[in-house]
């Protein structure tokens, strides 16, 4: 049973849906019009408020972290049932604080967007469990859907988020930062980049290190184009600044290689 609304439940309820050896028991969400969506897209299954949610084994609770505690407090009580939620920064304990003592967390490393699909079995899923007994179970659950399972505690899922939002949230707010510049300087569309964006994410994936395939003006500590980008910025203070201490960054870190 996914529980929640948003991107993650999507992807979840329909990789579910589609795996071999699991049966997506429903969709279940405060946002019952969501709900109802994402029910649809994996294959027309249950949805309907969380407090009447079917009898399920498995009850992914894939909601924001602020949510977690909440939605989990208002699941039904099912005899043998096990609830993990999905979120990279919450601890397991705000499980056992709504009440349940078979819990556990399964999180999905990836971005997730409504309506893309992405080929789940090469989503990293990493695990963790209230006990042994319920980390085995999400363990064999997440091996029906990904080919990489990891466990993590709580603290080491801590540090994988924060890379997440360096190497993926930062990474798009650059993407859109270049975009805009390039819209209202040059009138230029977001597609003159997508071929830089490909093959340097590209590079980066068949390196050792990203490091190792560093190019531009910091890691050749070439300061006068450095300066010259940084007075084109002046009058974006928050952008300058920015770009100021990736550039420090690149130029300190270039140097270890």
């Amino acid at each position: 049973m996914v529980v929640g609304s948003g991107n993650v439940a999507e992807a979840l309820a329909v990789a579910v849906a589609a795996a071999e050896g699991l049966c997506l028991r429903g969709v279940a969400a405060r946002n019952g019009v969501r709900a109802a969506e994402i029910a649809a897209l994996a294959g027309g299954v249950w949805h309907g408020p969380i407090g009447d949610a079917p009898a399920a084994d498995l009850y992914l609770v894939a909601v924001s972290d602020r949510a977690v505690a909440a939605v989990a407090a208002a699941l039904p009580r099912v005899a043998g049932a096990v609830v993990a939620h999905t979120a990279g920064s919450v601890g397991v304990d705000v499980l056992r604080d709504a009440g349940w003592d078979a819990c556990g967390v399964v999180y999905p490393f990836q971005t997730f967007t409504a309506g893309r699909r992405v080929d789940f079995s090469r989503v990293p899923l990493f695990v963790e469990g209230a006990g042994e007994g319920v980390t085995e179970r999400l363990e064999a659950f997440a091996s029906r859907l990904s080919r990489a399972v990891y466990r993590a505690s709580s603290a080491r899922r801590r540090t994988i988020h924060l890379t997440g939002v360096l190497a993926c949230n930062f990474v798009n707010a650059l993407y859109s930062m270049a975009a805009d510049c390039l819209a209202e300087r040059e009138s230029l569309p977001p597609s003159v980049l997508y071929p830089l964006i490909e093959e340097t994410a590209r590079k980066a994936m068949s390196l050792p290190h990203p490091r190792r395939g560093q190019t531009g003006p910091a890691v050749r500590g070439d300061m006068t184009v450095a300066a010259r980008h940084g007075a084109m910025l002046a009058d974006e203070p928050l952008q300058r600044d920015i770009y100021r201490l990736l550039t420090e960054y690149i130029w300190e870190t270039s140097r270890k290689i």
